[in-house]
């Protein structure tokens, strides 16, 4: 079976955030995170079916969803899960905000390893919560989540560590040992730890198995709450479904409690889906990843040769993490946008002076792109090198 990553695909005129922000203008939108790819048939299909049932009433996910997630989870990773720890959320982010909410109180510390995905960083403040920033540390071509940074920074009010495995933005998948070290801090400190794990389906180094936080032990399964969608792999986030896996009974009613009467069920459209992917899209997710592996060289490959730029080695996602801070301007975002490319404020993630480039789309496109970065950087005056 093949698929043609290739094709081109028209996105304006569709509301699309990505493409929008820049209409009228000759920019490459490479910022948000959403892949410029059809989702696999085995979605479309299954999307059509219902649309030619033409019913569009109230629905809650049925067994046979969980089962087939559950599946996916035990072959994938050797996690086993049980239908009781899923607790269903219109989307990832508002799962962040939710579990803000439930646990701890009102000026309780929630810490979180930047850089990082922009709502770790106001879902705490959302929650009346002081949010920690705690460093990554970037030992030359290698990021890495250090626990004894994490041990030091945690207070007498830590209650919360937010996390992201694999990484949005620096692309690394963690490994077991890595997790267990913050593992341990966890038990020692006694913090709850809200693992987003939304990429764990894009990891693009076969020797780097993405391992779940909780599936590291039953101790840790017990002080964890996993958050998952099948939106990223398959490229679904308009459909609003979301999942969150919580084995402790205590950390599920919380959960629901505070969203009692706020957070809506997933929406039934992005549910269907979401079955349809976890059973019948892996051969699409396997040849995604392949394509996405060629889109993660190139970009490797010419960022290297860029003057003034760098970025670390991608094991993960479809998320360039590139180091512009050696080109002396304020805001290489806007430098890139006036170039015809628009990537992600390195800002936003809480590390001002980078930017994260989206490889998500056709290969010929992402080489315009990088075309485009090139000239404009070899346009400056030496003396601005």
């Amino acid at each position: 079976m093949t698929f043609d990553f290739d094709a081109p695909l028209d996105r304006t005129g569709q509301w699309s955030l990505k493409w929008d922000r820049y209409a009228g203008r000759d920019v490459i939108p490479m910022w948000v995170a959403d892949m410029d790819f059809r989702c696999p048939a085995a979605i479309t299909d299954a999307l059509q079916a219902r649309v030619d049932h033409a019913v569009f009433g109230y629905v809650e996910p049925g067994p046979e969803l969980i089962e087939a997630i559950a599946a996916r989870l035990a072959s994938s990773y050797g996690w086993q899960t049980h239908p009781d720890w899923y607790v269903w959320l219109p989307g990832l982010v508002s799962g962040l905000n939710v579990v803000c909410r439930a646990i701890g109180e009102t000026g309780d510390d929630v810490l979180t390893g930047v850089p990082i995905y922009p709502p770790f960083l106001s879902a705490p403040v959302h929650a009346e919560r002081h949010c920690v920033r705690v460093p990554l540390v970037q030992e030359d071509s290698h990021w890495r989540f250090d626990a004894e940074t994490l041990r030091r920074a945690v207070t007498p009010r830590s209650r919360l560590l937010l996390m992201c495995n694999p990484h949005n933005p620096v692309g690394r998948v963690w490994t077991r040992q890595e997790l267990e070290a913050l593992a341990a801090v966890a038990r020692e400190r006694n913090l709850t730890v809200c693992s987003d794990e939304i990429h764990c389906g894009l990891v693009l180094d076969a020797d780097k198995p993405h391992v779940p936080f909780a599936a590291i032990a039953p101790e840790i399964a017990e002080r964890t709450i996993t958050l998952m969608a099948a939106s990223k792999t398959f490229n679904l986030p308009a459909l609003g479904c979301a999942f969150a896996i919580v084995p402790n009974p205590e950390l599920r009613a919380r959960m629901r409690k505070v969203m009692a009467g706020l957070v809506h069920r997933p929406l039934g459209i992005g549910l269907w889906a979401t079955l349809a992917a976890y059973r019948d899209g892996e051969p699409w997710r396997r040849a995604l990843v392949d394509y996405l592996r060629g889109n993660r060289d190139l970009v490797a490959d010419r960022v290297a040769a860029m003057p003034g730029v760098s970025m670390t080695p991608v094991e993960a996602t479809y998320l360039a993490w590139i180091n512009c801070c050696e080109l002396g301007v304020e805001n290489p975002a806007a430098f890139f946008e006036d170039s015809g490319v628009g990537l992600y404020n390195g800002a936003d993630f809480g590390t001002p002076g980078w930017v994260r480039l989206n490889f998500g789309t056709r290969r010929p496109l992402l080489a315009e792109a990088l075309d485009r970065m090139q000239r404009a950087l070899d346009a400056r005056p030496r003396t601005a090198r």
